[in-house]
């Protein structure tokens, strides 16, 4: 009994003592655990910080190719709103254009009308009460028609002393004239008309040849003339 007794206090001693050191070698082992936490934050942060780098260029990329398509838009828009502006102002001029080429047609039909009321006004000298009382019926109508003219925008030239322009002024006669200049217009031969700033019909002109002209003419003529006096002479006296 002793025997056992004393065996159970030794191996208490013994379980103490392997309790006492079982601390110690636990705290003196390496725990493979540590280094592992210790460098999963810094691989972390690498990781994020390479993913974030991609993630610029790649929005960089994208941004400047976002810019290169907004600025050819831009371009395209420019062209297509410039095309569309002169299309528009061709189409307006173009309208215009047609616009007065009907009216000219029609108001040049119309010219020799007023042409023949002119010169009617010109002849006629009413001397009765009753042919005086019909060209003020003829005033009337030839005032009506020249009204009707200015409301279209016709408006007469006025060319008589004005110096010859070819782009208004079609030139049938030229004569001498102590009056006027060369190449100024003596009288007008038929009227000619604007509309709207353009020529409706160029005027019928004569034109002068200048003081100038006439004399030289006069004295070839004279010339001539003393020519053909001398030859008369010479052969009477070698006859």
């Amino acid at each position: 009994m002793i025997e056992n007794q004393s065996d159970n206090i030794d191996n208490k001693d013994n379980e103490s003592s392997n309790q006492d050191n079982s601390p110690e070698d636990s705290s003196s082992a390496p725990d493979p655990k540590i280094g592992i936490d210790e460098l999963s934050p810094q691989k972390t942060e690498e990781i994020n910080t390479e993913e974030l780098k991609n993630t610029i260029s790649n929005n960089d990329a994208r941004l400047e190719q976002l810019e290169k398509e907004h600025e050819t838009l831009k371009n395209q828009y420019v062209r297509i709103s410039a095309d569309f502006d002169n299309f528009r102002k061709r189409q307006s001029r173009d309208q215009d254009d047609l616009k007065i080429q009907l009216v000219s047609k029609t108001l040049t039909a119309i010219l020799p009308i007023v042409d023949n009321f002119e010169r009617a006004r010109q002849q006629l000298k009413p001397e009765s009460d009753e042919a005086q009382a019909l060209h003020r019926s003829y005033q009337g109508l030839y005032k009506q028609l020249v009204e009707v003219l200015k409301q279209q925008g016709v408006a007469p030239m006025r060319v008589v002393g004005q110096q010859f322009d070819p782009n208004l002024h079609e030139a049938v006669l030229r004569e001498p004239s102590n009056e006027f200049e060369e190449d100024f217009i003596i009288e007008e031969l038929q009227r000619g008309y604007h509309l709207e700033g353009k020529i409706l019909r160029h005027a019928l002109v004569k034109v002068s040849m200048g003081p100038g002209q006439q004399n030289s003419q006069e004295e070839e003529e004279k010339d001539k003339v003393e020519e053909h006096i001398d030859s008369e002479e010479n052969t009477s006296e070698d006859v």
